[in-house]
């Protein structure tokens, strides 16, 4: 039977995620790196503060002593934001971008890419 404390934090963790898909979903990678520059050309404090998940897995990791689990969940959440803001750098500030990286930035991604988050994170919450 699962905690009811971790389904709590379970539930919290899905509205924060739900929360990030809604703001960053687009039809390929340069459209979801499209809205978040948006936010991150404004501030970088909006674009971090509009990563709730990140903040979660940073408390999450505190209130669980430190758990493996939690900190895989803090380790993926901060490499998810780290490469976010390194592509846009990279993308529309440096502009530096190589053929290989347009066609995989441009290229349609599946309409379920945005959720796979989701099914993974959730099991790292479980475990703990």
């Amino acid at each position: 039977m699962i905690n009811e404390l971790i389904l709590n934090y379970l539930i919290i963790f899905i509205f924060l995620e739900l929360y990030e898909i809604s703001w960053q979903k687009a039809d390929s990678i340069m459209g979801m790196l499209i809205n978040m520059h948006t936010k991150y050309s404004k501030s970088i404090f909006l674009f971090l503060i509009l990563n709730p998940t990140f903040y979660f897995a940073i408390w999450f990791a505190m209130i669980s002593d430190y758990s493996v689990s939690a900190m895989i969940l803090l380790f993926i959440k901060t490499m998810d934001v780290a490469t976010k803001i390194l592509l846009i750098e990279m993308v529309f500030i440096k502009k530096e971008l190589s053929q290989d990286l347009a066609l995989v930035l441009l290229a349609p991604v599946n309409k379920f890419l945005p959720y796979i988050g989701l099914f993974l994170y959730p099991i790292l919450i479980l475990t703990v």
